[in-house]
Protein backbone atom coordinates (compact mmCIF):
# COMPACT_ATOMS: atom_id res chain seq x y z
CA UNK A 1 0.00 0.00 0.00
CA UNK A 2 1.40 3.37 -0.99
CA UNK A 3 2.13 5.73 1.89
CA UNK A 4 0.21 9.00 1.81
CA UNK A 5 2.00 11.91 3.46
CA UNK A 6 0.02 14.31 5.65
CA UNK A 7 2.66 17.04 5.27
CA UNK A 8 1.42 20.33 3.74
CA UNK A 9 2.44 21.27 0.23
CA UNK A 10 6.03 22.55 0.03
CA UNK A 11 6.26 26.32 0.35
CA UNK A 12 9.15 28.39 -0.92
CA UNK A 13 10.45 30.70 1.84
CA UNK A 14 10.02 34.46 1.21
CA UNK A 15 13.71 35.08 0.59
CA UNK A 16 15.45 36.41 -2.53
CA UNK A 17 16.46 33.44 -4.67
CA UNK A 18 20.06 32.67 -5.57
CA UNK A 19 20.96 31.29 -8.98
CA UNK A 20 22.54 27.85 -8.80
CA UNK A 21 24.85 29.00 -11.60
CA UNK A 22 26.09 31.86 -9.37
CA UNK A 23 26.88 29.36 -6.62
CA UNK A 24 28.75 27.09 -9.04
CA UNK A 25 30.71 30.10 -10.29
CA UNK A 26 32.21 30.70 -6.83
CA UNK A 27 35.84 29.58 -7.28
CA UNK A 28 36.38 29.49 -3.50
CA UNK A 29 33.79 26.72 -3.16
CA UNK A 30 34.89 24.46 -6.02
CA UNK A 31 31.43 22.95 -6.49
CA UNK A 32 30.86 20.76 -9.55
CA UNK A 33 27.57 19.65 -11.13
CA UNK A 34 27.74 15.93 -11.87
CA UNK A 35 24.07 15.10 -12.53
CA UNK A 36 20.69 16.66 -13.16
CA UNK A 37 19.53 19.27 -15.65
CA UNK A 38 21.84 22.12 -16.64
CA UNK A 39 19.11 24.77 -16.30
CA UNK A 40 20.31 28.38 -15.85
CA UNK A 41 16.91 29.20 -14.29
CA UNK A 42 17.43 26.91 -11.28
CA UNK A 43 17.47 28.90 -8.03
CA UNK A 44 17.88 28.06 -4.34
CA UNK A 45 16.27 29.77 -1.36
CA UNK A 46 18.63 28.50 1.31
CA UNK A 47 21.06 25.76 2.32
CA UNK A 48 20.16 22.98 4.77
CA UNK A 49 22.37 20.18 6.11
CA UNK A 50 20.72 16.87 6.97
CA UNK A 51 21.87 13.27 7.36
CA UNK A 52 18.33 11.91 7.64
CA UNK A 53 17.40 9.03 5.36
CA UNK A 54 14.11 10.86 4.72
CA UNK A 55 14.71 14.65 4.74
CA UNK A 56 11.17 15.44 3.51
CA UNK A 57 9.72 16.56 6.88
CA UNK A 58 12.57 19.02 7.40
CA UNK A 59 12.45 20.86 4.08
CA UNK A 60 10.35 23.92 3.21
CA UNK A 61 11.12 23.82 -0.50
CA UNK A 62 13.76 25.53 -2.62
CA UNK A 63 16.75 24.42 -0.50
CA UNK A 64 20.18 23.19 -1.49
CA UNK A 65 20.30 20.04 0.67
CA UNK A 66 23.82 19.20 1.88
CA UNK A 67 24.78 15.67 2.97
CA UNK A 68 27.97 13.70 3.53
CA UNK A 69 26.13 10.40 3.07
CA UNK A 70 26.25 9.35 6.75
CA UNK A 71 22.68 8.04 6.42
CA UNK A 72 23.55 5.65 3.56
CA UNK A 73 23.55 2.06 4.88
CA UNK A 74 26.32 -0.30 3.87
CA UNK A 75 25.47 -2.07 0.64
CA UNK A 76 22.64 0.30 -0.25
CA UNK A 77 21.28 -0.36 -3.70
CA UNK A 78 19.49 1.62 -6.39
CA UNK A 79 16.15 1.32 -4.54
CA UNK A 80 17.47 3.22 -1.51
CA UNK A 81 18.84 6.08 -3.57
CA UNK A 82 15.70 6.26 -5.73
CA UNK A 83 13.51 6.63 -2.63
CA UNK A 84 15.91 9.17 -1.08
CA UNK A 85 16.04 11.42 -4.16
CA UNK A 86 12.30 11.13 -4.85
CA UNK A 87 11.53 12.40 -1.34
CA UNK A 88 13.83 15.41 -1.85
CA UNK A 89 12.06 16.22 -5.11
CA UNK A 90 8.63 15.74 -3.47
CA UNK A 91 9.61 18.24 -0.75
CA UNK A 92 10.55 20.80 -3.38
CA UNK A 93 14.31 20.62 -2.89
CA UNK A 94 16.20 22.63 -5.48
CA UNK A 95 19.47 20.67 -5.53
CA UNK A 96 21.56 18.15 -3.58
CA UNK A 97 25.15 18.79 -2.54
CA UNK A 98 27.16 15.66 -1.66
CA UNK A 99 30.32 16.15 0.38
CA UNK A 100 33.39 14.01 -0.22
CA UNK A 101 35.38 12.67 2.76
CA UNK A 102 35.49 11.54 5.43
CA UNK A 103 32.59 9.08 4.82
CA UNK A 104 32.71 8.66 1.05
CA UNK A 105 35.67 9.18 -1.24
CA UNK A 106 33.39 9.48 -4.30
CA UNK A 107 29.75 10.17 -4.98
CA UNK A 108 27.88 6.82 -5.18
CA UNK A 109 27.09 5.95 -8.80
CA UNK A 110 23.53 4.92 -7.83
CA UNK A 111 22.93 8.40 -6.37
CA UNK A 112 24.13 10.00 -9.60
CA UNK A 113 21.73 7.81 -11.60
CA UNK A 114 18.79 8.59 -9.28
CA UNK A 115 19.38 12.35 -9.51
CA UNK A 116 19.63 12.14 -13.26
CA UNK A 117 16.40 10.14 -13.45
CA UNK A 118 14.41 12.48 -11.16
CA UNK A 119 15.87 15.69 -12.63
CA UNK A 120 17.51 16.85 -9.39
CA UNK A 121 20.78 18.80 -9.79
CA UNK A 122 23.58 16.99 -7.93
CA UNK A 123 26.66 18.94 -6.83
CA UNK A 124 29.94 17.45 -5.73
CA UNK A 125 31.35 19.28 -2.71
CA UNK A 126 35.16 18.86 -2.48
CA UNK A 127 36.81 17.86 0.83
CA UNK A 128 38.29 21.34 1.37
CA UNK A 129 34.85 23.01 1.27
CA UNK A 130 32.76 22.91 4.46
CA UNK A 131 28.98 22.83 4.45
CA UNK A 132 28.94 25.96 6.60
CA UNK A 133 31.04 27.66 3.91
CA UNK A 134 28.48 26.71 1.27
CA UNK A 135 25.63 28.00 3.46
CA UNK A 136 27.50 31.24 4.10
CA UNK A 137 28.05 31.72 0.36
CA UNK A 138 24.31 31.24 -0.24
CA UNK A 139 23.45 33.91 2.33
CA UNK A 140 26.08 36.27 0.92
CA UNK A 141 24.57 35.93 -2.54
CA UNK A 142 21.11 36.48 -1.04
CA UNK A 143 22.29 39.65 0.68
CA UNK A 144 23.74 40.90 -2.60
CA UNK A 145 20.45 40.12 -4.37
CA UNK A 146 18.46 41.88 -1.63
CA UNK A 147 20.68 44.96 -1.82
CA UNK A 148 20.40 45.05 -5.60
CA UNK A 149 16.61 44.70 -5.39
CA UNK A 150 16.32 47.48 -2.79
CA UNK A 151 18.49 49.73 -4.95
CA UNK A 152 16.30 48.93 -7.95
CA UNK A 153 13.11 49.73 -6.02
CA UNK A 154 14.57 52.96 -4.62
CA UNK A 155 15.66 54.16 -8.05
CA UNK A 156 12.24 53.28 -9.45
CA UNK A 157 10.49 55.24 -6.69
CA UNK A 158 12.62 58.30 -7.45
CA UNK A 159 11.99 58.10 -11.18
CA UNK A 160 8.24 57.63 -10.66
CA UNK A 161 8.09 60.61 -8.29
CA UNK A 162 9.98 62.74 -10.82
CA UNK A 163 7.61 61.67 -13.59
CA UNK A 164 4.60 62.51 -11.40
CA UNK A 165 5.89 66.08 -11.01
CA UNK A 166 5.74 66.76 -14.76
CA UNK A 167 2.98 69.00 -16.18
CA UNK A 168 1.17 66.07 -17.88
CA UNK A 169 2.23 63.26 -15.56
CA UNK A 170 0.03 60.25 -16.44
CA UNK A 171 1.98 59.02 -19.47
CA UNK A 172 5.44 59.70 -17.95
CA UNK A 173 4.48 57.67 -14.84
CA UNK A 174 3.24 54.78 -16.98
CA UNK A 175 6.37 54.97 -19.14
CA UNK A 176 8.66 54.77 -16.10
CA UNK A 177 6.63 51.90 -14.63
CA UNK A 178 6.73 49.91 -17.88
CA UNK A 179 10.47 50.51 -18.17
CA UNK A 180 11.15 49.43 -14.57
CA UNK A 181 9.15 46.19 -14.78
CA UNK A 182 10.26 45.42 -18.33
CA UNK A 183 6.70 45.06 -19.61
CA UNK A 184 3.49 46.97 -20.31
CA UNK A 185 1.51 49.45 -18.17
CA UNK A 186 -2.00 50.69 -18.85
CA UNK A 187 -4.37 53.09 -17.10
CA UNK A 188 -7.99 51.99 -17.43
CA UNK A 189 -10.77 54.58 -17.25
CA UNK A 190 -13.79 53.80 -15.02
CA UNK A 191 -15.47 52.11 -18.02
CA UNK A 192 -12.30 49.95 -18.50
CA UNK A 193 -11.31 51.62 -21.77
CA UNK A 194 -7.56 52.11 -22.10
CA UNK A 195 -6.92 55.73 -21.20
CA UNK A 196 -3.11 55.61 -21.61
CA UNK A 197 -0.49 52.90 -22.21
CA UNK A 198 3.28 52.51 -22.26
CA UNK A 199 5.78 49.74 -22.92
CA UNK A 200 5.68 46.53 -24.93
CA UNK A 201 2.11 45.48 -25.71
CA UNK A 202 1.34 41.91 -24.55
CA UNK A 203 -0.37 39.27 -26.75
CA UNK A 204 -4.11 39.81 -27.39
CA UNK A 205 -5.24 37.07 -24.99
CA UNK A 206 -3.15 38.51 -22.14
CA UNK A 207 -4.39 42.01 -22.94
CA UNK A 208 -8.03 40.84 -22.77
CA UNK A 209 -7.40 39.00 -19.50
CA UNK A 210 -5.92 42.16 -18.02
CA UNK A 211 -9.06 44.07 -19.02
CA UNK A 212 -11.10 41.37 -17.26
CA UNK A 213 -9.04 41.87 -14.11
CA UNK A 214 -9.70 45.60 -14.31
CA UNK A 215 -13.43 44.79 -14.35
CA UNK A 216 -13.03 42.71 -11.20
CA UNK A 217 -11.38 45.43 -9.10
CA UNK A 218 -13.37 48.47 -10.26
CA UNK A 219 -16.68 49.40 -8.51
CA UNK A 220 -19.96 48.39 -10.17
CA UNK A 221 -23.13 50.45 -9.67
CA UNK A 222 -26.35 48.44 -9.46
CA UNK A 223 -28.89 50.56 -7.62
CA UNK A 224 -29.37 53.81 -5.77
CA UNK A 225 -29.05 52.02 -2.47
CA UNK A 226 -25.75 50.29 -3.19
CA UNK A 227 -22.55 51.92 -4.36
CA UNK A 228 -20.92 48.73 -5.66
CA UNK A 229 -21.97 45.19 -6.38
CA UNK A 230 -20.96 42.19 -8.41
CA UNK A 231 -20.89 42.42 -12.22
CA UNK A 232 -23.91 41.10 -14.03
CA UNK A 233 -23.89 37.63 -15.53
CA UNK A 234 -22.41 37.60 -18.99
CA UNK A 235 -20.28 40.71 -18.47
CA UNK A 236 -16.53 40.72 -18.91
CA UNK A 237 -16.13 41.01 -15.14
CA UNK A 238 -18.28 37.94 -14.59
CA UNK A 239 -16.11 36.09 -17.07
CA UNK A 240 -13.01 37.17 -15.19
CA UNK A 241 -14.57 35.92 -11.96
CA UNK A 242 -15.18 32.52 -13.53
CA UNK A 243 -11.63 32.37 -14.84
CA UNK A 244 -10.49 33.24 -11.33
CA UNK A 245 -11.85 29.94 -10.06
CA UNK A 246 -9.19 28.19 -12.12
CA UNK A 247 -6.44 30.73 -11.57
CA UNK A 248 -4.89 30.41 -8.09
CA UNK A 249 -4.37 33.66 -6.26
CA UNK A 250 -6.87 35.74 -8.25
CA UNK A 251 -9.75 37.45 -6.46
CA UNK A 252 -13.19 36.24 -7.40
CA UNK A 253 -16.51 38.02 -7.22
CA UNK A 254 -19.89 36.31 -6.91
CA UNK A 255 -22.64 36.84 -9.47
CA UNK A 256 -26.04 38.06 -8.21
CA UNK A 257 -29.25 36.16 -8.82
CA UNK A 258 -31.03 37.55 -11.92
CA UNK A 259 -33.39 40.34 -10.96
CA UNK A 260 -31.95 40.60 -7.45
CA UNK A 261 -30.38 43.83 -6.21
CA UNK A 262 -28.16 43.29 -3.22
CA UNK A 263 -24.95 44.74 -1.89
CA UNK A 264 -22.00 42.52 -2.63
CA UNK A 265 -18.92 41.91 -0.55
CA UNK A 266 -16.28 44.66 -0.73
CA UNK A 267 -14.71 44.94 -4.15
CA UNK A 268 -11.11 43.64 -4.16
CA UNK A 269 -8.43 46.26 -4.68
CA UNK A 270 -5.95 44.00 -6.52
CA UNK A 271 -6.15 40.97 -8.77
CA UNK A 272 -3.52 38.91 -10.59
CA UNK A 273 -3.29 36.14 -13.16
CA UNK A 274 -0.82 34.45 -15.50
CA UNK A 275 -1.66 33.83 -19.16
CA UNK A 276 0.78 31.85 -21.33
CA UNK A 277 3.78 32.98 -19.28
CA UNK A 278 2.72 36.65 -19.09
CA UNK A 279 2.15 37.85 -15.54
CA UNK A 280 -0.79 40.21 -15.11
CA UNK A 281 -1.87 42.42 -12.20
CA UNK A 282 -4.55 45.07 -11.70
CA UNK A 283 -4.61 47.74 -8.97
CA UNK A 284 -7.75 49.74 -8.15
CA UNK A 285 -6.97 53.43 -7.77
CA UNK A 286 -8.61 55.67 -5.19
CA UNK A 287 -8.08 58.76 -3.05
CA UNK A 288 -7.22 56.52 -0.10
CA UNK A 289 -5.20 53.77 -1.80
CA UNK A 290 -3.22 51.90 0.82
CA UNK A 291 -4.98 53.54 3.77
CA UNK A 292 -8.15 51.52 3.91
CA UNK A 293 -10.21 54.69 4.29
CA UNK A 294 -10.45 56.01 0.75
CA UNK A 295 -12.91 55.44 -2.05
CA UNK A 296 -12.40 53.59 -5.31
CA UNK A 297 -12.57 56.17 -8.10
CA UNK A 298 -13.01 53.55 -10.84
CA UNK A 299 -9.58 54.07 -12.43
CA UNK A 300 -7.45 50.93 -12.57
CA UNK A 301 -3.72 50.42 -13.16
CA UNK A 302 -2.84 47.29 -15.11
CA UNK A 303 0.58 45.77 -15.73
CA UNK A 304 1.79 42.86 -17.84
CA UNK A 305 5.34 41.51 -17.67
CA UNK A 306 7.24 38.37 -18.69
CA UNK A 307 8.49 37.90 -15.13
CA UNK A 308 7.33 38.66 -11.60
CA UNK A 309 9.47 39.59 -8.58
CA UNK A 310 8.61 41.05 -5.14
CA UNK A 311 10.28 44.25 -6.28
CA UNK A 312 7.89 44.54 -9.23
CA UNK A 313 4.91 44.50 -6.88
CA UNK A 314 6.47 47.21 -4.70
CA UNK A 315 7.22 49.40 -7.72
CA UNK A 316 3.69 48.91 -9.09
CA UNK A 317 2.22 49.82 -5.67
CA UNK A 318 4.18 53.09 -5.65
CA UNK A 319 2.93 53.87 -9.15
CA UNK A 320 -0.64 53.05 -8.06
CA UNK A 321 -0.36 55.47 -5.12
CA UNK A 322 0.91 58.24 -7.38
CA UNK A 323 -1.72 57.60 -10.03
CA UNK A 324 -4.40 57.61 -7.33
CA UNK A 325 -3.41 61.15 -6.44
CA UNK A 326 -3.21 62.21 -10.07
CA UNK A 327 -6.53 60.67 -11.11
CA UNK A 328 -8.22 62.03 -7.98
CA UNK A 329 -7.15 65.54 -8.94
CA UNK A 330 -8.17 64.83 -12.54
CA UNK A 331 -11.70 64.05 -11.37
CA UNK A 332 -12.22 66.80 -8.81
CA UNK A 333 -10.25 69.65 -10.31
CA UNK A 334 -8.88 70.53 -6.86
CA UNK A 335 -5.37 70.98 -8.24
CA UNK A 336 -6.53 73.93 -10.37
CA UNK A 337 -8.38 75.51 -7.44
CA UNK A 338 -5.37 75.14 -5.15
CA UNK A 339 -3.06 76.62 -7.78
CA UNK A 340 -5.41 79.61 -8.15
CA UNK A 341 -5.45 80.12 -4.39
CA UNK A 342 -1.64 80.06 -4.26
CA UNK A 343 -1.30 82.57 -7.09
CA UNK A 344 -3.77 84.96 -5.45
CA UNK A 345 -1.92 84.72 -2.13
CA UNK A 346 1.39 85.47 -3.84
CA UNK A 347 -0.20 88.46 -5.56
CA UNK A 348 -1.33 89.92 -2.25
CA UNK A 349 -4.87 88.64 -1.69
CA UNK A 350 -5.73 88.12 2.02
CA UNK A 351 -6.10 84.47 3.10
CA UNK A 352 -9.81 84.84 3.91
CA UNK A 353 -10.48 85.80 0.27
CA UNK A 354 -8.92 82.64 -1.18
CA UNK A 355 -10.14 80.01 1.31
CA UNK A 356 -13.36 79.36 -0.67
CA UNK A 357 -11.10 77.99 -3.44
CA UNK A 358 -9.58 75.58 -0.93
CA UNK A 359 -12.91 74.05 0.02
CA UNK A 360 -13.76 75.45 3.45
CA UNK A 361 -13.83 78.44 5.78
CA UNK A 362 -12.40 76.81 8.92
CA UNK A 363 -9.50 74.38 9.04
CA UNK A 364 -7.52 72.20 11.41
CA UNK A 365 -3.74 72.48 11.33
CA UNK A 366 -2.20 69.02 11.75
CA UNK A 367 1.45 68.45 12.66
CA UNK A 368 2.57 64.89 11.96
CA UNK A 369 5.80 63.05 12.61
CA UNK A 370 6.62 59.47 11.54
CA UNK A 371 7.22 57.00 14.34
CA UNK A 372 10.60 55.99 12.89
CA UNK A 373 13.77 58.00 13.16
CA UNK A 374 13.98 58.97 9.50
CA UNK A 375 12.46 62.17 8.14
CA UNK A 376 9.43 61.64 5.87
CA UNK A 377 10.09 61.78 2.14
CA UNK A 378 7.76 63.69 -0.23
CA UNK A 379 5.93 60.50 -1.20
CA UNK A 380 5.18 59.64 2.44
CA UNK A 381 4.05 63.22 3.08
CA UNK A 382 1.75 63.09 0.06
CA UNK A 383 0.31 59.76 1.22
CA UNK A 384 -0.32 61.30 4.65
CA UNK A 385 -2.23 64.18 3.06
CA UNK A 386 -4.29 61.69 1.04
CA UNK A 387 -5.14 59.72 4.19
CA UNK A 388 -6.24 62.92 5.93
CA UNK A 389 -8.27 63.99 2.92
CA UNK A 390 -6.26 67.08 1.99
CA UNK A 391 -3.78 68.00 -0.73
CA UNK A 392 -2.47 70.98 1.29
CA UNK A 393 0.68 69.35 2.62
CA UNK A 394 3.97 70.92 3.73
CA UNK A 395 6.80 68.45 4.44
CA UNK A 396 8.89 70.72 6.67
CA UNK A 397 11.89 68.66 7.78
CA UNK A 398 11.02 66.02 10.36
CA UNK A 399 7.45 67.29 10.72
CA UNK A 400 4.74 67.30 8.05
CA UNK A 401 2.10 70.05 8.30
CA UNK A 402 -1.33 69.54 6.75
CA UNK A 403 -4.32 71.87 6.46
CA UNK A 404 -7.49 69.78 6.86
CA UNK A 405 -11.03 71.16 6.40
CA UNK A 406 -12.87 71.34 9.72
CA UNK A 407 -15.68 69.08 8.45
CA UNK A 408 -13.27 66.17 7.90
CA UNK A 409 -12.49 64.13 11.03
CA UNK A 410 -8.81 63.63 11.86
CA UNK A 411 -8.24 60.13 13.20
CA UNK A 412 -5.04 58.30 14.29
CA UNK A 413 -2.97 56.85 11.45
CA UNK A 414 -0.63 53.85 11.78
CA UNK A 415 3.03 54.87 11.73
CA UNK A 416 2.38 58.55 12.55
CA UNK A 417 2.06 60.71 15.66
CA UNK A 418 -0.35 63.61 15.15
CA UNK A 419 -0.96 66.93 16.87
CA UNK A 420 -4.21 68.66 15.87
CA UNK A 421 -5.22 72.26 16.44
CA UNK A 422 -8.73 73.51 17.04
CA UNK A 423 -10.67 74.62 13.95
CA UNK A 424 -9.45 78.06 12.88
CA UNK A 425 -10.28 80.62 10.22
CA UNK A 426 -7.47 82.06 8.03
CA UNK A 427 -6.55 85.00 10.30
CA UNK A 428 -5.94 82.52 13.15
CA UNK A 429 -3.94 79.96 11.16
CA UNK A 430 -0.61 81.10 12.63
CA UNK A 431 -1.88 80.55 16.18
CA UNK A 432 -3.40 77.22 15.15
CA UNK A 433 -0.03 76.19 13.74
CA UNK A 434 1.61 76.88 17.11
CA UNK A 435 -1.09 74.91 18.95
CA UNK A 436 -0.69 71.95 16.61
CA UNK A 437 3.08 71.96 17.22
CA UNK A 438 2.53 71.94 20.99
CA UNK A 439 -0.05 69.16 20.68
CA UNK A 440 2.41 67.06 18.65
CA UNK A 441 5.17 67.57 21.23
CA UNK A 442 2.85 66.48 24.02
CA UNK A 443 1.60 63.50 22.00
CA UNK A 444 5.17 62.29 21.45
CA UNK A 445 6.03 62.80 25.10
CA UNK A 446 3.00 60.88 26.33
CA UNK A 447 3.33 58.27 23.56
CA UNK A 448 -0.20 58.63 22.19
CA UNK A 449 -0.89 58.47 18.43
CA UNK A 450 -3.00 61.64 18.34
CA UNK A 451 -3.57 64.60 20.63
CA UNK A 452 -5.93 67.52 20.04
CA UNK A 453 -5.36 70.99 21.43
CA UNK A 454 -8.11 71.79 23.92
CA UNK A 455 -10.64 74.46 23.03
CA UNK A 456 -12.82 74.68 26.15
CA UNK A 457 -13.07 78.04 28.03
CA UNK A 458 -10.38 78.61 30.67
CA UNK A 459 -10.07 80.82 33.75
CA UNK A 460 -7.62 82.97 31.78
CA UNK A 461 -10.54 84.07 29.63
CA UNK A 462 -11.99 85.91 32.66
CA UNK A 463 -9.02 88.31 32.73
CA UNK A 464 -9.01 91.16 30.18
CA UNK A 465 -6.51 90.26 27.43
CA UNK A 466 -4.58 93.54 27.82
CA UNK A 467 -4.04 92.98 31.54
CA UNK A 468 -3.20 89.31 31.04
CA UNK A 469 -0.58 90.12 28.40
CA UNK A 470 1.01 92.82 30.55
CA UNK A 471 1.20 90.44 33.52
CA UNK A 472 2.72 87.69 31.37
CA UNK A 473 5.40 90.01 29.95
CA UNK A 474 6.34 91.24 33.41
CA UNK A 475 6.47 87.79 35.01
CA UNK A 476 8.44 86.15 32.20
CA UNK A 477 10.77 89.08 31.45
CA UNK A 478 13.84 87.43 33.07
CA UNK A 479 13.71 84.51 30.59
CA UNK A 480 12.06 86.22 27.60
CA UNK A 481 15.38 86.65 25.78
CA UNK A 482 16.04 82.88 25.89
CA UNK A 483 13.41 81.02 23.80
CA UNK A 484 14.93 77.65 24.76
CA UNK A 485 14.21 78.36 28.42
CA UNK A 486 10.66 79.52 27.71
CA UNK A 487 9.85 76.48 25.55
CA UNK A 488 11.40 74.09 28.06
CA UNK A 489 9.46 75.61 30.96
CA UNK A 490 6.20 75.48 29.00
CA UNK A 491 6.70 71.84 28.00
CA UNK A 492 7.88 70.82 31.47
CA UNK A 493 4.82 72.37 33.13
CA UNK A 494 2.44 70.85 30.56
CA UNK A 495 3.90 67.41 31.34
CA UNK A 496 3.56 67.81 35.11
CA UNK A 497 7.27 68.23 35.72
CA UNK A 498 8.35 64.99 34.04
CA UNK A 499 12.02 65.17 33.07
CA UNK A 500 11.91 62.17 30.73
CA UNK A 501 8.76 63.17 28.84
CA UNK A 502 10.00 66.72 28.45
CA UNK A 503 13.29 65.43 27.05
CA UNK A 504 11.38 63.32 24.51
CA UNK A 505 9.12 66.20 23.51
CA UNK A 506 12.07 68.58 22.98
CA UNK A 507 14.46 65.93 21.57
CA UNK A 508 17.13 66.78 24.16
CA UNK A 509 18.83 64.91 26.99
CA UNK A 510 17.05 64.81 30.34
CA UNK A 511 20.06 66.48 31.98
CA UNK A 512 19.61 69.40 29.59
CA UNK A 513 16.02 69.72 30.78
CA UNK A 514 17.14 69.74 34.42
CA UNK A 515 19.74 72.43 33.73
CA UNK A 516 17.27 74.64 31.89
CA UNK A 517 14.57 74.34 34.57
CA UNK A 518 17.13 75.14 37.27
CA UNK A 519 18.18 78.18 35.26
CA UNK A 520 14.52 79.29 34.93
CA UNK A 521 14.03 78.96 38.69
CA UNK A 522 17.13 81.07 39.35
CA UNK A 523 16.26 83.82 36.87
CA UNK A 524 12.61 83.97 37.94
CA UNK A 525 13.55 83.74 41.63
CA UNK A 526 10.69 81.28 42.02
CA UNK A 527 10.11 77.97 43.77
CA UNK A 528 8.97 75.72 40.91
CA UNK A 529 7.88 73.04 43.37
CA UNK A 530 5.13 75.37 44.59
CA UNK A 531 1.85 74.58 42.74
CA UNK A 532 0.71 78.20 43.03
CA UNK A 533 3.89 79.36 41.30
CA UNK A 534 3.47 76.75 38.60
CA UNK A 535 -0.14 77.82 38.02
CA UNK A 536 0.81 81.47 37.69
CA UNK A 537 3.65 80.71 35.30
CA UNK A 538 1.40 78.47 33.21
CA UNK A 539 -1.16 81.28 33.01
CA UNK A 540 1.57 83.63 31.75
CA UNK A 541 3.04 81.14 29.28
CA UNK A 542 -0.36 80.62 27.65
CA UNK A 543 -0.31 84.32 26.71
CA UNK A 544 2.99 83.98 24.79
Amino acid sequence: MEEVSTMPDPMVPPTPPVSLEALLARADLGLRRIAGPDDPGTVVHGAHTSEMADPYPYLLGGELLLSAGVHIPEGAGAGYFDAYVSRIVAAGGAALGFGLAPVHKAVPAALVEACEMHGLPLLEVPPRTTFSGVARAVWQLMAQARTAELRRVTEAQQSLATAAARPDPLRPVLHQLAQRIGGWAVLFAPDTTELATAGTTPPPEARQSLTNLAEVVRPHDVSAGSRTAAPAAGSRAAGAARVGAAAPGKHRQAEPTPGEHRQAAPTPTTASDTVNGTHLAAYALGTGTGTGTGTNTGFVLGIASPHRTPGDHTIASVAAALLSLLTGRRQTGTATAHASALVRLLLGAPPEDVTPLLGGERWHVVHARPDGRTAPDPLAASALGTALGSALVDPAGEVVRVLVPADRPVEPLPGWTLGVSTAASPPDWADADTRAARALARARATRVPLLRHGDRPALADLVPPHDADAHARSLLAPIAAAPALTDTLRTWLSLHGSWDRTAVALSVHRNTVRQRIARCAALLEADLDDPDVRMELWFALRRT
